[in-house]
């Protein structure tokens, strides 16, 4: 039917363009049965492809492992070409097995593993089996993945936990690789350090050594998440990636508004609303830090330091350790002290706990180290760590030929660098309970080895250099900051310099009305410590809240001829925070006095130092640290991760000098 003329301009406007759009259709089909038909185009993408691997000098395989309860880990093998009675070394992770086994395409083992977590030349040249497998619920393996799984017990009551999964993968790799020897080593950085720790617990038969390198001990007392009570909320990032995917992925990414990470924690007020605005109550790990900020069972139970001295006490220590600690861990500096300390004493026969400390940030013991930061050590430390304890170490329980392998190089139970004349020394044992010597602060900022007897505690005397005290505004408004900002946030990758923050020059800090400087006269002798310092003080706030950041630094002199950019550097070797509602008691918190001093005693981390001639210790103290640790509103609360903006307020805090209200740092002097 023709469209009428009388139709409505715009209807027979579509009437046209119907009847054209019906004949240019028809058109089409008659073309299209007109045209050649082809068949369709062959895929040129092989179903599976197989890589040709003729000519490499290793074998790569994969294997999912089965676990006690049916759940299968994904597991990475790499064994040397011609391979015979070879032992296996194991490293489990949460950081992906694929990645840390395809570090560059190579035909090459070595270019393979070279990177985090591979002591690369160790592995390579002595001819082990390289094992990486992904723990539960993490990229490739099954099952659910839970942050630091404890073990079975009552924070796991599950059957399996990181001590049975590496038992069941040590028996299926012992029986299914027929290259090895029957005996495996386990090893690893950080997370992958907390790992081998487990695997101490109920060890497999077969498993001859380990070496847990900066291990994550008690997330609260001092590594990953806590420190004395303070989070360390630019981890915060790690917690949400970590947990959001299993395979880290992008999705999970953490998203910043700010370039300064200062001011993006500053905007965000509390880290429980950071955490919001982030979507962090999704994940489950998360919940937990929310729901015990304080030193509950849910953080001790865990503790490995206190799991693993439960088991010796009752089964003996089976399998001999190496713990390495490095002594600027800017992440996990706590743990491995922690665990020497609580286990070595059941070691009667001093040859089944080792430990070495070294000059390194977190895992720089894989690498070149011959210097952190701008501070140098005159040599590769690490390299050194690696041919002539590491080395050797392994070799002597996992190398079939053992002991003629290592007869004049057997590792001594202590191994530790003394910075300051840096220099490798060897020890029988650490001391755990040094001779302490306490350096007291004193008036007009001041540092002296006796208590000082001018002051009273009344307060300020005729004289002000004479007053017991001195004091400074602590503003949660301007916090002060832990590095020269603007603040990068956590990573390894250049241009972010986070493995270099312990070494920072300290003057930043010491030029702030808000941060106390102590400082002793040009030192005419070498001061040499040799263990764990002690803050010491005597504090009032005039609010019911605070934290206490003490610092322990070596000042160099104001110029050095040959380092001119180490004049008058201010070096930390010691430094950490406490949160005060924990003076009393870490795991019940209490609302501070007002104005009235009291006492506040925490360890400073490990140190093997030497203040030289010419150079002058400093004690500085603050009460923020700001954006590695949250503010505190210096305000009571019941739960600072979620203080309100009017809880944060102004406070002056007091250090004192005064008899019987003396303040210290008791350092545990080595007396030459």
């Amino acid at each position: 039917m023709r469209p009428s003329m009388h139709l409505a301009p715009s209807r027979a406007v579509s009437a046209a363009v119907l009847v054209a759009a019906i004949a240019f259709a028809a058109s089409t089909r008659i073309a299209a049965q007109q045209q050649p038909q082809y068949p369709a185009y062959p895929s040129e993408t092989p179903a599976n492809f197989q890589p040709v691997t003729t000519g490499f000098d290793y074998e790569r395989r994969e294997a999912m492992i089965p676990m006690r309860d049916g759940v299968k880990l994904h597991t990475v093998i790499l064994a040397p070409k011609g391979a015979k009675h070879a032992p296996i070394l194991l490293t489990r992770t949460p950081y992906s097995a694929d990645a840390l086994t395809s570090n560059m395409a190579s035909s090459h083992l070595g270019p393979t593993l070279y990177g985090y977590d591979n002591a690369t030349d160790v592995i390579v040249e002595d001819g082990y089996i390289r094992v990486i497998q992904d723990i539960r619920g993490k990229y490739g393996s099954e099952g659910d993945y839970v942050m630091n799984r404890p073990i079975h017990g009552p924070q796991n009551p599950t059957p399996v936990d990181e001590a049975t999964d590496t038992y069941d993968s040590i028996d299926w790799l012992v029986k299914n690789i027929p290259e090895t020897n029957g005996k495996v080593g386990i090893l690893g950085i950080s997370y992958d350090g907390f790992l081998p720790l487990m695997a101490l617990v109920h060890p497999h038969p077969a498993l001859k050594v380990a070496v847990p390198m900066n291990p994550m001990v008690d997330g609260w007392r001092g590594d990953d998440w806590f420190h004395n009570g303070a989070f360390r909320q630019q981890n915060l990032p790690y917690v949400v990636q970590q947990e959001a995917t299993r395979g880290n992925d992008a999705k999970g990414r953490w998203w910043t508004s700010h370039y300064d990470d200062y001011e993006e924690f500053m905007a965000a007020g509390s880290a429980g609303e950071m955490g919001r605005e982030h979507g962090a109550e999704q994940v489950g790990f998360w919940h937990k830090i929310l729901a015990h900020p304080a030193y509950d069972s849910f953080w001790s139970d865990q503790a490995m330091d206190k799991v693993l001295a439960d088991d010796f006490k009752q089964e003996g220590i089976k399998v001999p350790f190496m713990l390495v600690h490095s002594l600027w861990d800017q992440e996990d500096i706590y743990g491995a002290m922690a665990v020497y300390k609580a286990v070595k004493p059941l070691d009667t026969g001093n040859d089944k706990v080792f430990m070495v400390l070294g000059p390194w940030h977190h895992g720089q013991e894989i690498s070149d180290a011959d210097s952190l930061g701008v501070i140098r050590f005159g040599s590769d430390t690490g390299t050194w760590f690696r041919q002539n304890v590491l080395r050797p170490f392994l070799a002597r329980y996992l190398k079939d030929d053992a002991p003629a392998a290592v007869t004049a190089t057997q590792v001594a139970p202590v191994t530790a660098f003394e910075t300051g004349v840096n220099q490798w020394q060897t020890m029988n044992t650490w001391p755990v309970a040094p001779t302490m010597k306490p350096l007291y602060l004193e008036a007009g900022f001041k540092l002296g080895w006796e208590a000082s007897g001018a002051a009273t505690s009344q307060g300020v005397e005729s004289d002000p250099k004479l007053q017991s005290f001195d004091e400074y505004i602590s503003d949660p408004a301007h916090p002060v900051p832990f590095r020269a900002r603007p603040s990068q946030p956590i990573g390894y990758a250049p241009p972010l310099t986070w493995v270099n923050w312990l070494v920072d020059d300290q003057r930043e800090a010491s030029g702030r009305t808000d941060v106390l400087s102590y400082t002793t006269d040009v030192l005419t002798a070498p001061v040499h410590i040799l263990g764990q310092p002690i803050a010491n003080l005597v504090a009032s706030t005039s609010g019911t809240d605070s934290d206490f950041v003490v610092k322990l630094i070596d000042v160099y002199p104001d110029q050095i001829a040959d380092h001119p950019e180490l004049g008058g550097y201010q070096l930390a070797v010691a430094m950490d925070i406490f949160r005060g509602r924990y003076r009393e008691s870490l795991s019940t918190p209490k609302a501070l006095e007002p104005g009235k001093p009291l006492a506040y005693k925490f360890n400073l981390p490990p140190t093997n130092h030497v203040f030289l001639p010419g150079h002058r210790i400093m004690v500085q103290v603050q009460s923020s640290w700001f954006p590695l640790y949250d503010r505190n509103p210096q305000t009571f609360v019941p739960n600072i991760f979620w203080a309100k903006p009017e809880d944060y307020k102004k406070a002056t805090q007091r250090v004192y000098h005064a008899p019987g209200e003396a303040s210290a740092v008791e350092l545990p002097v080595v007396e030459q």
